[in-house]
Parts: structure tokens; sequence; C-alpha cells
């Protein structure tokens, strides 16, 4: 039986490496692999980028916007919309900011309730800016990139963190998902300072999405402008045009269900609903949000 299975894994290896071969040896019948194709334009021949090339060019910039594989299909078009006044607004402006790039000003904040599709909306702009308009982008939950951060620090090594922050401060549009759940911590905002003042400095577009009201009250430590700090808040309402929603959570919609059951489980009052825990206590959130704090990132040394 052993010889039997090795055989089969032979003869299936070797098949595989036949297609890869037949494969390597097909070239494009246009550009014949060169990148460029000749055209005839009035009478003069000349050359111009090849599709071949346009696509395999975007699927580099695709794979190196690290969108998690959940999210690696989500599009405005597969975007599920029922009648609810908030989610569309969300999504047309989504549409609208795409349709203008790179002539706007502002990026974009959504805010609301876990499940609602703001990920997806703010992933599927970034997806179709690489698309069609030829933008460099990266995703990045929030805590997800203050952990890896945290980790390239080496006493022995200074300034090692910005290979991980360098593209995100440099790259055309940035997706920073989930602000604002990162345990508090002086290192926590101080890095995220850094983050978006270099961005709001350098013009530089960012999508923002969180679970965090966005409610004036500075003494409620479920507040978006509690959980981050006023100072970054202000330069997210200078940076962003937000977009405050909420509706049925994605996540408790039954297979194969679709916009009338996302409507009914909203109007049946099924809506998300985040529960969220304090972040510190009022005195510390007071202490954070007394003006004069200037950026001064204290670089590796990751407090807790």
């Amino acid at each position: 039986m052993k010889e039997v299975f090795r055989a089969f894994c032979e003869f299936r290896g070797a098949a595989f490496d036949a297609i890869l071969s037949s494969l390597s040896d097909m070239s494009c019948p246009h550009c014949e692999d060169t990148g460029w194709r000749p055209v005839d334009v009035n009478g003069v021949r000349r050359v111009e980028r090849c599709e071949c090339w346009r696509k395999e060019s975007i699927a580099r910039v695709l794979a190196a916007a690290r969108v998690d594989r959940r999210y690696s299909r989500c599009s405005l078009e597969n975007f599920v919309l029922y009648d609810n006044p908030g989610l569309k607004r969300a999504h047309a402006a989504a549409r609208r900011f795409v349709e203008d790039f790179p002539n706007v000003d502002k990026g974009l904040c959504f805010v609301g309730p876990h499940g609602i599709g703001k990920t997806h909306l703010a992933v599927a702009v970034l997806r179709q800016l690489i698309r069609d308009r030829g933008a460099r982008g990266i995703f990045y939950d929030s805590t997800v990139l203050l952990r890896e951060i945290r980790s390239t620090y080496d006493p022995g090594v200074p300034g090692q963190e910005f290979q991980i922050l360098r593209p995100v401060l440099d790259t055309d549009v940035l997706v920073l998902d989930d602000i604002g759940k990162e345990r508090f911590s002086d290192w926590v905002e101080e890095t995220m300072n850094l983050i978006v003042t270099t961005r709001y400095n350098d013009r530089k577009i960012t999508i923002f999405t969180s679970n965090y009201e966005d409610s004036p009250d500075v003494d409620d430590p479920n507040a978006l402008i509690c959980r981050i700090g006023s100072r970054i808040h202000s330069r997210l309402r200078e940076m962003c045009d937000f977009y405050d929603f909420d509706g049925a959570d994605y996540r408790h919609l039954p297979p194969n269900g679709g916009a009338e059951d996302l409507q009914m489980l909203w109007k049946g009052g099924k809506k998300s609903k985040t529960t969220l825990p304090s972040r510190a206590a009022p005195s510390r959130i007071k202490a954070q949000l007394r003006p004069g704090r200037e950026l001064g990132w204290s670089g590796g040394k990751a407090g807790s």
C-alpha cells in the first residue's frame, strides 16, 4: 500500500510540474511578455502598456496592501444595501470618493457598532482605488499595527520601528481599522499621534473606522474623543468626512440571507450593539485631554 501511495504522489507531482511548465511556456499573445504591445494610431505605429502588465501590476499592489483574507473580495458592488438611510449615505459617499479620487481633500471615517459594514466599505474603497485609480495603499487593524511596531523594538538597533512605520506614513491611502479599541498607554497615544499628525501634515488620505460613538462628551469613556484623545480627534475631524450610522449586524445574517433579512433584523430591534469597556477613570481621561501636549514620540520604548 505504501508503494502504491508513493507512486500516486509521484504521478500527481509530475503532472503538476508538467502543468506549471506548460503555463510558463505560454506568453502573452499581444506583447510576448514584454509588457508593451504595438498599436497603430492614425497610421503611426507605437507601443503602449499591455493589459497583462497592468493586471500583474495591480495584483502586486493589492498583495502589498495587506488586506486580510476575510475582506479580500469586498467591493462596493457586493455590499448588501437595505432601507437604512445612514448606511445608504455612507455607501454613496464611498462611491463618490472613488469617482473623485485623486481630487479629494479629505478621507473618510465610518463610525458605528460592530458588524454593520464599516470595514467592508473601507476595504472596498481601498481596493477600487488600487484597481481603477492606480493608487498605492495599506490596510491595518490599529491593534495589529501597534503590536507590529512594538515587536520591532530592539535597543541595539535604534529606529528599527520605522521599517513598519515608514510605509504607513508614506502610502497614498491608509485604512486604519477599529481605532480606539487598543489598550490605552502613553506609548499608544504618542504612536497614534505620530501616525495621524504626519499624514495630516503631509495631506495624505486616510480612511478610519471605529466602533466608538462620535460624541462630544469628553467625560464619556466610551466616546471616540476619549478613546483617541482630543488632539487626534481634532485632526481626524479636519482630515475626514464622518459617517456615523447604525444597522443590523451582518454577521447575524442567515445563510443565503439578503437585504430583506437585514431589514427585518434592523427594524425588529436586533441592531448591532457594542458593549465597550471603560478605558480609564474619568480623572485619567481629563488629564489626557488637557491642552498643550505636543508630539513627542518615544520610539520603540513601548509602555504598558
